[in-house]
């Protein structure tokens, strides 16, 4: 199970790096792994199985609508700017888009403007 967990964050770190996400520091969320952007959780990894990432209430209702088979909720994430997301079920391109979003939204307006684009509220 270790080993699942160790996996996804590498890969969520890779993803990163590739998408060139700056200010990206590896923390812990609640005990478990994370991604941070000026000390702001933007991804982290709930177990094995689930990602959570920072989304706006719009987008997260879309996303449970449109891909119930990858995003899901919880009674814990109800009404929260959270979307837990199943690992094994979504593919790396749409993760990636995924963690932009997310890194948009938690970073600082003058470090989300140098990547070209502005953070959503």
């Amino acid at each position: 199970m270790a080993g699942d967990v160790d996996a996804t964050f590498e890969r969520l770190k890779r993803l990163v790096a590739e998408a060139r996400l700056a200010d990206v520091e590896e923390s812990t969320s609640y005990g478990n792994p994370a991604l941070k952007v000026a000390g702001k959780s933007f991804v982290a990894i709930k177990n094995a199985e689930t990602i959570v990432i920072s989304i706006s209430l719009d987008d997260k209702d879309h996303l449970l609508e449109m891909a119930p088979d990858i995003y899901f909720q919880t009674d814990h994430y109800v009404g929260w700017p959270y979307l837990p997301v199943r690992a094994a079920m979504i593919g790396d391109e749409e993760l990636r888009l995924r963690l932009i979003g997310a890194w948009l939204r938690r970073a600082p307006k003058k470090l989300a403007a140098r990547f070209g684009h502005q953070p959503r509220l």
